[in-house]
């Protein structure tokens, strides 16, 4: 898809352009128009385009979320026909103009962040990752696709405790649209281009949300795993059932990779507690984490005693019997102690206690 693109703007010659609707814009297009720019070559600096107007939309380069076409051959991504249907590889979510572009450049993107070929296992791991991640959501939102079935929902009679709709990424674009009462120019282009302007700042602002995550997965999280997967391996020197996994030199990303090494050994759910120090410096203070239920979950496995939580150091050793205690969340997920013994003594004691 990349090469026939690139070959297509050889043979046009001229500027680049991009097309995407004009008027109220959403997350989906302005991270579209993003990655184009930013991580496509064949797109960089690509001028935009917003408009409805078909004749204008023909001539350029690339069209995202309007056109009522989804042609890669043709560079047009399109998801708003009512024949569309296509979601990512191994996901349920339809997708919006930013999971079309991420499907289609996406493994190009996370290469060239990798200075690997497209082909690299790293890449194929990276790519389905942020897509879950970051992407999946602004298919979600702009498809009108909730996280959770309706449904279901009400059958089980829960009501949501509190609004956490303006957390959203497609709340922190859409809040940068104008707003009903804001003047506007007399002269249309003077008016379009103010509202093309408040389109930049939205896919710029999105855009650094991506490239966070993007630096994250690349840089962090993927050199994470041969850390992890080594403590994995390591659990029963500390539990003989392998409840506990250690890292010696310091804490990394671990929960997606502890998740998937639990699968791929057959033993999900197994490990309860993960000890790590705070810091590399020698005589750090360790501490003792419960692995959540899910990634995102606050529920904890299996969490640290009940009589230890909101306590602190004297009154902790006492009420634990264990020395060198820091202390224990009230809520019970995470603890820490002046020592890794000490830290190691605090799991395996929660191991065997009532919670």
């Amino acid at each position: 898809m990349a090469e026939s693109a690139a070959k297509r703007l050889k043979t046009d010659g001229g500027g680049v352009t991009i097309g995407t609707h004009n008027g109220h814009f959403h997350a989906d297009e302005a991270l579209a128009v993003y990655m184009l720019r930013q991580h496509v070559p064949a797109y960089a600096n690509a001028r935009l385009v917003r408009t409805r107007d078909p004749a204008l939309l023909q001539d350029c380069h690339i069209v995202v979320d309007v056109g009522g076409e989804y042609d890669a051959e043709r560079n047009r991504f399109d998801h708003h026909q009512r024949s569309f249907a296509t979601t990512f590889p191994g996901r349920p979510t339809k997708l919006s103009s930013a999971g079309l572009v991420y499907m289609h450049f996406g493994r190009q993107i996370v290469a060239r962040r990798l200075s690997v070929a497209e082909e690299s296992d790293e890449v194929a791991l990276i790519w389905g990752k942020i897509y879950e991640s970051f992407v999946e959501a602004l298919d979600a939102h702009d498809n009108g696709i909730n996280a959770y079935d309706p449904a279901a929902i009400s059958t089980a009679g829960i009501e949501k405790r509190f609004s956490d709709g303006g957390f959203t990424l497609g709340a922190m674009v859409g809040r940068l649209n104008p707003n009903w009462n804001d003047p506007v120019p007399a002269d249309p282009d003077a008016a379009q281009a103010a509202e093309d302007a408040r389109f930049e700042l939205a896919s710029s602002r999105i855009g650094e949300e991506f490239d966070r995550d993007l630096d994250y997965y690349a840089r962090a999280w993927m050199p994470a795993r041969s850390v992890v997967a080594e403590a994995f391996a390591a659990r029963r020197e500390y539990d003989p059932e392998g409840r506990i996994m250690v890292f010696k030199g310091q804490s990394v990303p671990w929960k997606d990779h502890m998740y998937n090494l639990e699968d791929e050994s057959g033993e999900a759910g197994r490990v309860l507690f993960v000890l790590y120090p705070e810091g590399s410096q020698p005589g750090a203070k360790w501490r003792v984490q419960t692995v959540p239920v899910s990634k995102d979950s606050f529920q904890s496995r299996k969490s640290l005693p009940e009589q230890w939580r909101g306590f602190r150091d004297e009154k902790l050793d006492e009420i634990s019997g264990i020395p060198g205690c820091v202390f224990v969340h009230a809520a019970g997920f995470i603890g820490g102690n002046k020592t890794f013994d000490g830290a190691l003594a605090m799991a395996k004691q929660s191991l065997v206690a009532e919670v």
